[in-house]
């Protein structure tokens, strides 16, 4: 697979990938940028939860217990030093009208074995799921 990122002007870049979709990023007034696009970091965190949630939904498909909503909240531990890695991340899968157990299973199969974002971190991935009737 490849990506191409170009500069825009400033710290403002967009990049795409295979898809053809471009992804502005930018950085923040402090660091020089125009604060116009998402940092590369928060992408990075974006796609986690969104890689973990099209797994999530595949998996309760599968499993004939598809959610009436599903929504991925990611937090993030950074190391204060530079580069200021992502150390830990914890992932909550928040789901409605889908049983805990079948939930809780796609959410550590997609950590586990299917995620391919999560599973490129050096970060230890931690995931915690909600079930509502």
């Amino acid at each position: 697979m490849d990506a191409k990122v170009t500069w825009q002007e400033g710290m403002r870049f967009v990049g795409g990938g295979p898809s053809g979709h471009p992804v502005a990023m930018d950085a923040g007034r402090e660091s020089g940028g125009s604060d116009t696009a998402p940092r590369p970091t928060e992408l990075l965190l974006v796609a986690l939860g969104g890689c973990m949630g099209m797994d999530v939904v595949s998996i309760l498909g599968k499993m004939r217990t598809p959610p009436r909503s599903l929504e991925i909240a990611v937090t993030a531990e950074r190391a204060p030093d530079h580069p200021k890695a992502f150390r830990k991340a914890r992932v909550l899968v928040r789901a409605e009208g889908v049983p805990e157990g079948n939930l809780r299973q796609a959410a550590q199969l997609s950590r586990d074995r299917y995620c391919s974002v999560g599973n490129s971190l050096s970060a230890e991935v931690t995931v915690e799921v909600e079930a509502r009737p």
